[in-house]
């Protein structure tokens, strides 16, 4: 990425928690009223009868589908497990941010956000960071930006303090706060990410551990499969994917883990079973409408230039990125309109054969 897009000039002014340029000095009274408002922009909305349709699917996978995979290994403590990801679902709601915050943002834009994610995935892969650490990141700079009214010159500092805050909490053995200082080419200083630091944990009120990354509905989702390593991996990233376009703010971390998984599976060759409902939590139905949204990502012109398709074409990824990619074009080819809302032939239970489409396994 080049890091002068993001215009990390210095200045002498910084984001103080006294700025009157705050979301914060809304009053819950008018922030109840917007969240009562009719959303036209979400996408995720189902009908009454999709939505009834769709829980009493789900209704029946639960009553019906024997989990007993891990009843016998003490380790994963599995008479716990409905607790666990129970309360699970009331974090990942508590740590939303606001789908729509750019409309109260004066100096920046969703495409400047894209370029900021992009680069932190380059800083993310440079350090060997884990896949958690690159998550809290992003979830950290949404919910700041929900919040806080911030200058185009400091968005950078607050992605860059960003990860440095989620080196911290995940990292056996984080970078120091000079190597962050090295990572924006000297564009800020150790004092102003330490300033940063601290404006944004009070900001959020410290509110890190409970974010719920993905991964986690991953790992529980990826029983269903028996962990197979092609499906995790083209679903980590189809996963990362959804950090660059700003639609998918309005999903949960669980959805966006089954809806990774879900796509992986189909772009395999697999279906979406009881199993796979069971442990995702969501139906195919419900997922759907995310997955051609996805779709039309990965066939954006100019798509390839993006870090994320960069790193995921990598024989270590198994050149998932290239794959995908292969699949979603050889599918869309012929079938897909961009303003066409869902596919009218590109569908997922029948998708178009194809000699060129890859069948099956990733490279």
């Amino acid at each position: 990425m080049d890091v002068d897009k993001l215009a990390p000039a210095l200045a002498d002014d910084m984001l103080d928690m006294d700025d009157e340029a705050t979301l914060g000095a809304m009053s819950d009274g008018d922030m109840e009223e917007e969240e009562e408002e009719y959303d036209d922009e979400d996408w995720l909305r189902m009908s009454e009868d999709e939505e009834y349709a769709a829980h009493a699917e789900l209704d029946m996978v639960r009553k019906t589908f024997q989990d007993d995979i891990d009843l016998f290994d003490t380790t994963m403590v599995a008479e716990y497990a409905d607790d666990i990801f129970a309360h699970m679902e009331e974090l990942e709601i508590a740590t939303m941010p606001n789908p729509r915050y750019m409309e109260f943002q004066t100096e920046i834009e969703w495409t400047m956000r894209t370029t900021l994610i992009d680069w932190l995935l380059q800083v993310h892969l440079r350090y060997h960071m884990l896949p958690e650490t690159l998550w809290i990141a992003v979830n950290l700079v949404d919910r700041f930006l929900s919040v806080r009214v911030v200058s185009l010159n400091k968005l950078q500092l607050v992605g860059v303090t960003a990860m440095f805050i989620a080196a911290k909490y995940e990292e056996i053995l984080a970078p120091s706060v000079d190597e962050f200082v090295y990572m924006t080419e000297n564009g800020y200083s150790k004092e102003e990410i330490l300033k940063g630091e601290r404006i944004i944990l009070q900001t959020l009120d410290f509110t890190i551990s409970s974010y719920c990354s993905p991964y986690s509905w991953v790992r529980r989702i990826s029983k269903a499969d028996d962990y197979d390593i092609q499906t995790r991996t083209l679903s980590k990233f189809l996963m990362e994917v959804t950090l660059l376009d700003h639609r998918f703010l309005r999903c949960k971390p669980s959805m966006i883990a089954a809806v990774g998984m879900y796509l992986a599976r189909k772009m395999l060759g697999g279906d979406w079973n009881e199993a796979f409902i069971f442990y995702s939590n969501f139906t195919e139905s419900q997922l759907v409408s995310a997955a051609v949204m996805l779709c039309e990502r990965l066939v954006e012109q100019g798509f390839e230039k993006v870090y994320v398709y960069k790193k995921y074409s990598n024989k270590k990824f198994l050149r998932a990125s290239t794959f995908a990619c292969d699949w979603a074009h050889n599918h869309a080819a012929t079938t897909w309109s961009p303003r066409g809302g869902l596919w009218a032939l590109w569908t997922f239970a029948n998708p178009p054969q194809s000699n060129s489409t890859p069948q099956g396994s990733l490279v």
